[in-house]
């Protein structure tokens, strides 16, 4: 089977590449904007008949996307997640029309939901943030390409590789150059997060790429289980032995305010790929710390 990943240097890209490289009867692909990649593309800015031509030779049975943007511009924003997917299903319905294609999407573009409230597909997507728009109108390119397609909407991701722009990356570098001993000051931690390990985000990717027949158009990926991200906090520090001091202030991200509760139902991918999660926050935390603290130079592709 041959198996084409789009952003495979990336956080979640790297860790589908590394599954699907000790996968037996794989052919793996990559493609992005890094030197190493067998496809290089950049989805924000190529044309979709010149990816078209470039597909024709790979000849890929199935595609990962997990390429995408996270940042605060507008622009970088709509050209990653909306155009990208959108010129990527092009290009696929033109050169690989039978191809599965498995997009990487976000809990993000359901938006607010109630407290305790556990999210199905079936919910409505109302996305509060830029973020989670652009990742919505991705989702809607995708869905209504006519393609073998399905959209993992994919919680709060964390484990080792993951990016200083998000609170566990950041903080555990914070972690690893304060030493044992400091003051921390972070924003409001109360508002609640389903965090999902890489890995096994990547793991579900893999599945959803070479299972036989249909999918479903929307599946889930998170743990089923919202936690203050404090606790999240709290198991970093305790992976790196910080004796130090958190502040808490009331400023935080907006997406906290507009979303105090996040929390998707992971039972469809369940019944429909046999997919749950392998790892608990505290391995995910623990994961992290190893691969900041084992490699301080090193700072992941994203």
């Amino acid at each position: 089977m041959r198996i084409l990943v789009l952003g495979f240097s990336g956080y979640l890209g790297g860790h589908v590449a590394r599954e699907l490289r000790a996968l037996p009867g794989v052919r793996f692909f990559g493609a992005g904007r890094g030197p190493a990649a067998d496809l290089a593309v950049d989805l924000a800015t190529v044309a979709p008949g010149q990816l078209a031509e470039r597909f024709y030779s790979f000849a890929p049975d199935a595609v990962i996307n997990c390429a995408g943007a996270v940042g605060p511009q507008a622009v970088s924003l709509a050209e990653a997640n909306v155009r990208g997917p959108a010129v990527l299903c092009a290009a696929l319905r033109e050169a690989a029309p039978a191809a599965r294609l498995v997009h990487l999407g976000s809990a993000a573009e359901y938006g607010p939901t109630g407290i305790g409230e556990r999210v199905t597909e079936e919910a409505a997507a109302r996305p509060s943030t830029l973020y989670g728009a652009t990742k919505l109108a991705g989702t809607l390119a995708v869905t209504s390409s006519g393609l073998d397609a399905v959209v993992l909407r994919v919680t709060n991701p964390v484990g080792p590789g993951a990016p200083a722009a998000g609170l566990p990356g950041r903080l555990a570098r914070q972690l690893r150059d304060l030493g044992p001993r400091g003051v921390v000051r972070l924003g409001d931690l109360s508002a609640h997060r389903d965090f999902v390990d890489a890995r096994d985000v990547a793991h579900a990717a893999v599945l959803a790429a070479t299972a036989a027949g249909p999918l479903p158009p929307l599946l889930n990926i998170g743990s089923g289980r919202a936690v203050p991200v404090r606790e999240l906090v709290h198991e970093l520090a305790h992976a790196a032995g910080f004796g130090g001091r958190f502040e808490e202030g009331a400023e935080g991200s907006a997406r906290s305010a507009d979303v105090p509760w996040q929390c998707s139902d992971p039972g469809a991918a369940r019944t429909t790929l046999g997919w749950s999660p392998r790892h608990r926050l505290a391995d995910s935390v623990s994961a992290l710390w190893a691969a900041v603290h084992g490699d301080p130079d090193r700072e992941p592709v994203h």
